[in-house]
């Protein structure tokens, strides 16, 4: 019987051993979960009992031009906090913070009396002189911390590009919100110990700073930008356009020297009161919108056509003032036609009936193989939201009359981006390079954290067709219908457009778009220019007219801004008045202005000479480009 009591016994301690060992190994591994495990979360969890914190807001990178001018910069703000358990007379508090920042004390001081809460926000985004005006009064329960607001020295220039922040500091759109991974810095914040009821303990604020953002440089240039942005505000103003846009590109590497659009807005103050006018302005239309390019597509065409041996300079074309293609009559711009001419004077004439030759000649498969490797139908990919890839129709759709079309620049929609990206790889040598806005981005320390080096995408053209487009285009300024784009002393080489707008399908009379593209030096290209004036007012609206001379005023100034010497000797043209031609016949009106060596174009359809630019008696010289009104 013992010998069973003793072996109860020892099986009863062996079972309170075990659950013993069971217990600590149980909070051995409840304190293994607690402290190692779930020890950071608890002690942040703790902390958030014991703290209270308020955030410092890290400075946004600096944006720099490519000559280290300032565009975008951060001055201190402050925001206003108010802890209710500290303060002691609320009506005090709600009386000096209503005065200082243009509140309702009334409502303050109902919402400062409240304790259901640990920290209230009065106002973010608060001057340095009104922060320090309140900190005089040294309020009990009233805190402040350092932010830091947007500053564009340039106000509304490139704000198109560079885009916005919102209240938060954080990009929106253009290079603000593309590069904000970069340019947003971490947040700091400052802390002091509460008791349970958040009440100060008296250990002192403590700080732990903010890292601020990277500093990015980019491609533009602010002077040549200010050349932009005078040549698209003047063109609006002299024009009554709707819209109008400047591109400035090195053709040399595709880097953007300069991108300007009117209307605009400042930056420092955008409407973000009305959130429809704000996507207005601040879209920027050169990358997004497409638009049918008209003449200035006919650079592409004739560049294929060279290029693939369906052309040589020394053919001949006869233009009657239109094409039979598909039994439909579709007419040149200058409807009593060019006659006999070769390809170099179908370019400078712009004659459409050339183009839609050398389309047909070419076929769609070859076309749009060209039209592709110029980059047409899809990205250039530069560093920016929401880029358009344009509009090509399907190459199985195309009819010989939509080729024909697509020749001399219509049935195809391009973005501004595209097409002076393709014009610069024409006239550079045959190299089209990935178009880009920043070249490079350092860290607050100076540390280089990225450098964007010119992308090569592809060989468009040989050496040889470069060369001889550049040698064409050079015709069309120095006698052609972009003879106002010239500057004395210098090699320019461009093309002017003109184009119907459509709406809802269908063609929007009295609306066009009229351009210029143009490059210099043609020696050893350097710079091009695209001027688009979108719905010039009246019966003006030729790029020959309302775009080439803002492309040539701003060609003049980057010479003059980088030292460009002249190539060739100045001769200052001799004036003269221009010739009476109204109530003469187109023909009679051309016959006078051949012997005044005058280019022209026509508004109108009928064959009488109604009204002349300039008018009778004005100053014109030979090689001018005039315009004669017909009906």
């Amino acid at each position: 019987m013992k010998s069973n009591g003793l072996t109860l016994t020892r099986k009863r301690l062996l079972a309170i051993l075990t659950i013993i060992c069971f217990l600590f190994c149980a909070l051995g591994v409840r304190l293994f979960v607690v402290q190692i495990l779930n020890g950071k979360d608890l002690r942040g969890k703790a902390a958030e009992q014991w703290y209270r914190d308020l955030p410092l807001e890290a400075k946004r990178g600096i944006i720099y031009d490519a000559t280290g001018q300032v565009l975008a910069d951060n001055y201190d703000v402050y925001s206003v906090y108010v802890r209710p358990n500290a303060v002691k007379d609320t009506g005090a508090v709600a009386a000096v913070l209503g005065d200082k920042l243009g509140l309702d004390p009334v409502k303050l001081q109902e919402k400062i009396g409240s304790k259901r809460v640990s920290e209230i926000t009065i106002l973010r985004g608060v001057d340095s002189a009104t922060a320090e005006s309140i900190r005089a009064f040294d309020l009990d329960g009233v805190y402040f911390t350092a932010d830091a607001k947007r500053n564009y020295p340039y106000g509304n220039s490139m704000s198109q590009i560079l885009g916005f922040t919102n209240i938060d500091n954080v990009g929106q759109n253009g290079l603000e919100g593309y590069y904000d991974k970069y340019l947003s810095g971490v947040d700091g914040y400052a802390y002091t110990a509460t008791d349970i009821k958040g009440n100060e303990t008296g250990e002192g604020i403590k700080y732990v700073p903010s890292i601020p953002g990277c500093n990015m440089t980019l491609t533009i240039d602010a002077q040549i930008q200010s050349f932009a942005e005078n040549a698209v505000k003047d063109a609006c103003a002299e024009w009554g356009a709707k819209n109008a846009y400047m591109i400035v590109m090195d053709v040399r590497t595709g880097g953007i020297a300069a991108m300007a659009g009117a209307p605009s807005y400042d930056n420092n103050d955008p409407p973000r009161d009305d959130i429809h006018l704000l996507n207005a302005l601040s879209k920027n239309k050169m990358i997004v919108d497409v638009y049918e390019p008209g003449s200035t597509f006919k650079i592409f065409t004739t560049a294929a056509a060279l290029e693939s041996g369906n052309a040589k300079t020394d053919d001949r074309f006869f233009c009657p003032g239109y094409r039979l293609v598909d039994g439909q009559r579709i007419k040149c711009w200058r409807t009593i036609g060019h006659g006999s001419q070769d390809l170099g004077e179908g370019v400078m004439n712009s004659c459409n009936c050339v183009f839609m030759d050398l389309a047909q000649r070419l076929g769609v498969g070859t076309f749009y193989d060209y039209l592709e490797t110029f980059g047409f139908g899809q990205k250039t990919n530069i560093d920016f939201f929401g880029e358009s890839k344009g509009l090509l129709m399907k190459e199985e759709s195309v009819k010989t009359v939509d080729l024909a079309r697509i020749g001399f620049g219509q049935a195809v929609a391009v973005t501004p981006l595209q097409l002076i990206t393709g014009v610069s790889a024409i006239v550079n040598g045959g190299t089209l390079y990935e178009p880009y806005f920043v070249q490079s981005v350092d860290d607050y320390s100076g540390k280089n954290v990225y450098t964007r080096e010119p992308k090569a995408v592809r060989r468009v053209i040989g050496e040889a067709t470069s060369q001889t487009m550049r040698g064409l285009l050079e015709n069309v300024v120095s006698s052609g219908g972009g003879k106002k784009a010239g500057v004395p002393g210098y090699r320019i080489g461009g093309k002017t457009g003109t184009a119907q707008k459509y709406e809802n399908g269908a063609i929007a009379q009295g609306k066009y778009i009229s351009s210029f593209i143009g490059f210099a030096p043609v020696e050893d290209p350097r710079y091009a220019v695209l001027m688009i004036v979108d719905e010039p007012s009246g019966y003006v609206y030729y790029g020959s007219l309302t775009a080439a001379p803002y492309a040539g005023r701003v060609f003049e100034r980057i010479f003059s801004y980088i030292g460009l010497q002249p190539s060739q000797s100045v001769e200052k043209p001799e004036t003269f008045a221009m010739p009476d031609l109204v109530g003469k016949s187109v023909d009679e009106a051309v016959a006078i202005l051949k012997q005044h060596k005058l280019t022209f174009e026509t508004a109108g359809e009928g064959g009488t000479v109604t009204a002349t630019l300039p008018a009778p008696g004005g100053e014109t010289f030979a090689g001018d480009v005039v315009l004669l009104r017909l009906q």
